[in-house]
């Protein structure tokens, strides 16, 4: 063994470093695994585990001279702190301070093992578990998704040309009174200075209330109006697009009509989906229905169930209940409730429904 004199400490840095990135990488696969129900991303974390092990025994090192090298209470560094220690507000922050924990301890166990077998590959596969710690990480907070990411049970599209009984403003109002605990602005036809004058009187009217706001496929106008997100379409900017745009200060919600676009969804860290069409549109064509089998397949998929989802297209007071019975956590409506005489009455029977409360 190289530099024997060195051995001790180096040792000592190595038990260390090895125990932090172990711990680290425990937290990060236990987020995967209870809170993301994500089985191939839990896996993923307990490898590494096991490679960084595979690593400290190629450098010729076994637990009884780790343990023979370890002096918790002599080691000088177990009392000092920082105020940043204790802030934690959401599991993001857990996982960004464990992934930044197992960085640094990584790159002590690769510095290491230059010392101790500079002769051997270690210290290059403790490279590579510092490069896959990296992107599973990546993988980890994107799918963990915004802070602020909630399952909203009533959203309403707003779309001036279907409120056919008051003004589109008067719907918003009703909406809320009536339950609902998102507001969605769909207007493909209203130039962008009108679009951002509505968005932000709904974000002004809204907030107040608890309700979220969102708008149709313009991130630049969410952002610019302080709303909570912005919805894409399939052929609009990715999720992935949005979010290098908007960073976390967006929600980021997306259409999907298979289980293969929600697993994409779920990869690039959506904070909704779309989960649709159920039924019938008068709002729009459909060229294929995906029907509640598709809303049982997104419930059941691990790591996609988890995600937030509003079931959309066609739906009404006669069909929601079969959505109900299937898990469904949140709906989206359009024409029901914005072509209504009475739009609060037709979001608390919604609400009601949603609840499995008889009318």
């Amino acid at each position: 063994m190289a530099n024997a004199a060195h051995a001790d400490p180096v040792l000592r840095m190595l038990d260390a470093n090895a125990n932090r990135a172990r711990e680290a990488l425990r937290i990060m696969e236990d987020v995967a695994r209870f809170v993301l129900d994500d089985r191939e991303l839990s896996q993923a974390m307990k490898d590494l585990r096991h490679e960084l092990s595979s690593v400290i025994r190629e450098l010729g090192v076994d637990d009884a001279m780790l343990l023979s090298a370890r002096d918790t209470p002599g080691d000088v560094g177990t009392t000092n702190t920082n105020s940043g220690e204790a802030n934690r507000p959401t599991l993001a922050a857990v996982v960004a301070s464990a992934a930044g924990r197992f960085a640094e301890a990584i790159r002590t166990i690769e510095e290491c093992a230059k010392l101790l077998r500079p002769d051997v590959a270690a210290w290059k596969r403790a490279e590579q578990c510092r490069y896959a710690g990296y992107e599973l990480d990546r993988r980890l907070r994107l799918r963990l998704g915004h802070a602020g990411r909630r399952q909203w049970r009533l959203c309403v599209l707003l779309t001036e040309s279907l409120c056919t009984h008051s003004t589109w403003w008067r719907v918003a109002e009703a909406a809320v009174a009536g339950g609902a605990d998102c507001l969605q602005l769909r207007e493909k036809l209203v130039d962008d200075h009108e679009l951002l004058a509505r968005a932000r009187a709904l974000v002004e009217f809204a907030r107040p209330h608890g309700v979220a706001v969102v708008v149709n496929d313009r991130a630049d106008i969410a952002l610019a109006a302080g709303a909570d997100g912005v919805h894409v379409g399939q052929a609009d900017l990715s999720v992935a697009a949005v979010r290098a745009i908007a960073g976390w200060r967006l929600l980021i919600g997306v259409s999907t009509s298979n289980i293969e676009q929600a697993r994409r969804a779920r990869d690039d860290g959506a904070d909704v989906c779309g989960v649709g069409p159920m039924f019938v549109s008068s709002t729009k064509a459909n060229p294929a229905l995906s029907g509640v089998e598709y809303l049982r397949q997104y419930l059941a998929e691990p790591g996609v169930g988890a995600i937030p989802h509003l079931a959309i297209s066609g739906i009404n007071h006669t069909n929601i209940a079969s959505l109900v019975a299937t898990g469904c956590r949140g709906v989206a409506v359009s024409s029901l409730v914005c072509s209504s005489e009475d739009a609060e009455s037709e979001c608390r029977r919604l609400m009601q429904a949603m609840a499995g409360t008889p009318e």
